[in-house]
């Protein structure tokens, strides 16, 4: 990564955002500021209820999902055999024990169909989580344990439909490396 753009935040990570002469990191301020400073279909629900709960979701994934369901068990399973290394199953088990962890939590307070915050607007939610299912899908200890959601599974199966989760998808292998 270019020095110029890791001079840009000051813990030297990815995502920052400049516009003009605004400089803005950490992904949750990014994507409010680009929901509310730019035209398009707002993805905050107007209600305290169902925008608390997007609050509740995003947090829960930044807080407990990305290292178990993302580093853990999808970069030991799918991406430490691209960099011909040894899939670490120890770390594989941890990190499916806290993936379900995250996946009880959510089962638990996502509704029955359409966006996980509820109500009828697909939220940052949706589009917070969905990178993280694409990963953690890609392992078959992931796509396993997702199955036994039958919520999340089916907000999943929707999510797959549109374009912007396909083309996340789009640049993971398409066969899953043997364990």
């Amino acid at each position: 990564m270019p020095t110029e753009y890791l001079d840009l935040h000051p813990f030297r990570r990815v995502p920052t955002l400049v516009d003009g002469d605004f400089v803005l990191y950490e992904t949750g301020a990014i994507t409010r500021y680009i929901d509310e400073a730019f035209p398009g279909p707002m993805l905050q629900p107007t209600e305290s209820r169902h925008r608390a709960r997007m609050v509740q979701i995003i947090s829960i994934i930044d807080s407990y999902g990305y290292v178990s369901m993302v580093r853990q068990v999808a970069g030991a399973r799918v991406f430490a055999p691209l960099r011909k290394r040894q899939p670490d199953e120890a770390l594989i088990r941890r990190g499916l024990e806290g993936s379900l962890r995250v996946l009880d939590a959510l089962e638990a307070i996502v509704p029955d169909d359409g966006p996980v915050a509820g109500g009828e607007v697909w939220s940052l939610a949706d589009f917070h989580l969905a990178p993280m299912m694409v990963y953690f899908t890609t392992a078959p200890e992931g796509a396993e344990a997702l199955a036994r959601y039958r919520k999340l599974s089916a907000w999943w199966h929707v999510m797959l439909e549109r374009n912007s989760v396909q083309a996340v998808a789009t640049g993971l292998p398409a066969e899953r490396p043997a364990s």
